[in-house]
């Protein structure tokens, strides 16, 4: 097929922020997490897919299948929709006293 570039589980972006390897990255609608430390407005490979353990606002209790949220105020995942983007469901229950939580991207890009 003449218009396949690639699958899209990894794909590099220019991080609008100082990120850690493991990290979240939001960058316009596209929601992945860093596979290395990147400085901000320097090239990051991220993947969008899979399932990470990542940071969660304390004081929020997950149920398993919850849709979570990316926070990029606080660079945390929520399950307030407010102005936050959509980026996976929780894999399993968090207590709200909990700081990470469990969560299946859902793809490249965000609600």
């Amino acid at each position: 097929m003449k218009t396949y570039v690639q699958p899209g589980d990894i794909i590099t972006l220019i991080a609008p922020y100082a990120v850690l390897s493991g990290g979240g990255l939001l960058v316009g609608s596209i929601f992945g997490i860093a596979m290395s430390d990147a400085l901000i407005s320097s090239e990051v490979e991220v993947k969008t897919t899979g399932v990470f353990d990542l940071p969660k606002t304390t004081g929020q209790a997950w149920s398993q299948g919850a849709r979570i949220y990316w926070d990029d105020t606080t660079k945390a995942c929520t399950t307030t929709a407010s102005t936050n983007k959509l980026i996976g469901v929780a894999t399993a229950a968090a207590l709200s006293a909990d700081a990470v939580g469990r969560v299946l991207l859902t793809g490249a890009f965000t609600l």
